[in-house]
């Protein structure tokens, strides 16, 4: 069992290590903000407005990758920045959101490409770990394949006698 728990551990750095692919040291992080449903939405804008997020946001230096609404929930963004800039990140949300929207963050990385080649790879019968230990070491490298669509099947309903 620990053997398992080592090896899981030890591709979960290399896995972490090989998310910088360009070597700038930037992090991703997601925010969600979540709605506060106690207001309307001509309230949530009148307090952004009033608090200026959107003129400020985001600090110097921070990259928005997505910026989407989910319905139910509220905005979800990504953002690439170096570590430092972290704290300014967080004070802008302070400053800006609170009142407005619940905040949530989450360290993120992009596994799309890792996640596709690890699938040509598997349905061509690929050599599994060690493979895909070196298309996280260069992620940058592996094209991104188009995903496949996979046929609908239809459920059926069983009648309870």
């Amino acid at each position: 069992m620990k053997w398992i728990f080592s090896l899981a551990l030890f591709l979960l750095v290399v896995d972490l290590r090989s998310q910088d692919a360009d070597g700038d040291g930037k992090i991703m992080l997601t925010v969600i903000l979540r709605h506060d449903q106690t207001k309307t939405l001509d309230e949530i804008d009148d307090h952004l407005a009033k608090t200026g997020f959107r003129k400020r946001f985001p600090p110097d230096g921070v990259e928005i990758l997505s910026y989407n609404i989910v319905m139910g929930v509220g905005h979800i963004i990504t953002l690439r920045l170096p570590p430092d800039k972290l704290r300014e990140v967080n004070l802008a949300f302070e400053h800006g959101v609170w009142g407005a929207f619940h905040t949530e963050f989450y360290p993120t990385y992009d596994y799309l490409k890792v996640f596709y080649e690890l699938k040509q790879k598997d349905s061509q019968g690929g050599e599994g770990v060690q493979n895909a230990r070196e298309i996280e070491k260069n992620p940058a490298e592996s094209p991104k394949p188009t995903p496949e669509k996979a046929p609908r099947q239809k459920k059926t309903l069983r009648k309870s006698n």
